[in-house]
């Protein structure tokens, strides 16, 4: 597996998005969830399998010290074999590079496995915040990167 940086223009970032969402509305039971484009403020990372991306996730700047995870999503057929946690690293050390102290996230109530990952990756529970306030069925969580030397 290969995991490298992709455009929000990039046509397989925009069908994996498209992609979670979907599953997202299901999962949810048809919840309204975001608008199902890429933004052009997140830089993308995807996980790529045979010359195929089968997942992705990317990182939005929300000030010089915060970075938040975004779309992180990983096909159903190559779940299990740690392509998330390896995506969830080298969005860390994206943020790392580009000075974030911090990174958060936001994640659905109703995602157990999600919310495992993140949890067993050091992630910690911070309390809702920006555009996720309202929804009751969004849980955030954080975490504080190692200080360069």
């Amino acid at each position: 597996m290969l995991i490298e940086s992709r455009p929000g223009t990039d046509p397989e970032i925009a069908t994996l998005v498209v992609a979670q969402q979907r599953e997202l509305r299901e999962a949810d039971g048809g919840l309204e969830g975001q608008v199902t484009v890429t933004h052009t403020d997140i830089r993308y990372l995807a996980a790529v399998v045979g010359g195929r991306a089968v997942g992705c996730g990317g990182l939005q700047t929300l000030d010089p010290d915060t970075g938040e995870l975004k779309r992180m999503y990983v096909r159903p057929a190559y779940r299990g074999r740690g392509i998330a946690r390896q995506l969830l690293l080298a969005l860390e050390e994206l943020a790392f590079r580009q000075g974030h102290r911090t990174v958060c996230l936001e994640t659905g109530v109703y995602l157990p496995a999600a919310i495992a990952l993140y949890r067993s990756a050091g992630y910690q529970p911070v309390p809702v915040y920006g555009e996720y306030v309202d929804n009751p069925h969004s849980v955030c969580f954080a975490k504080h990167l190692p200080v360069a030397a």
